[in-house]
């Protein structure tokens, strides 16, 4: 992977946990399988989190990155909004959706305060995904390397979730940092492979506790 520094700098920024696009605000399902008893400890943690990066992230969010990136590249927008259309299909439950508009309504409003145009009107759905690849290409940013920024970004989330809700401790979330992101270049290739006719998760049971937790009673992350 090359990359000239500002464009590694302008991938740090993007991918950094200070973005203001409210990453850390959902824990895609996973607040209410804990509360449902399904995760108890570390080894569970670590089964959840790298069940959704090899079934889930690689076969959605990381394979649609490849081919935004390449259509935001050539600036093919009518693929581009297809794609996005895409990406918003692709979520199976109310709450999955929104953070994924959640967090692309944010990440709007962040380039456009940057000067970076987006083909996408005010009030339009917009998946994150898609923006994401808009910003990388505008910055010059390979695929390898988005998909790196990107991949981080979700599991450090993830982790972060966990730290609050299992509990873990720092130590114990360092470790999850350790061990799972071995997975990520893995996770990138499988992506890179697929065309748009694969794209799509395969994780029933997380789209059921994602339902499930726009309904539960008490709750520390956003449905």
């Amino acid at each position: 992977m090359l990359t000239t520094d500002t464009s590694l700098l302008r991938l740090l920024q993007l991918s950094s946990a200070s973005l203001p696009v409210g990453g850390y605000a959902f824990s895609q399902g996973m607040e209410f399988a804990i509360e449902a008893g399904l995760l108890k400890k570390e080894a569970d943690v670590h089964g959840w989190i790298q069940s959704q990066l090899e079934h889930n992230l690689s076969q959605l969010d990381l394979a649609l990155l490849h081919h935004a990136l390449t259509v935001a590249r050539a600036k093919d927008w009518p693929a581009l909004n297809e794609l996005n259309d895409l990406s918003l299909a692709c979520r199976e439950s109310k709450e999955l959706r929104l953070t994924d508009t959640a967090m692309g309504e944010a990440l709007a409003r962040l380039l456009t305060s940057l000067e970076i145009g987006i083909p996408f009107q005010k009030g339009d759905e917009v998946s994150f995904v898609c923006l994401f690849a808009i910003a990388c290409a505008h910055w010059q940013i390979d695929y390898p390397l988005a998909a790196l920024g990107f991949s981080w970004s979700w599991l450090e989330n993830q982790v972060a979730a966990a730290t609050k809700l299992v509990p873990l401790g720092q130590t114990q979330a360092q470790q999850l940092l350790r061990e799972l992101q071995s997975d990520i270049p893995h996770a990138i290739k499988q992506a890179e492979k697929l065309t748009i006719d694969d794209i799509g998760a395969g994780l029933p049971m997380v789209a059921i506790l994602s339902a499930r937790h726009e309904q539960q009673y008490s709750r520390l992350f956003r449905s």
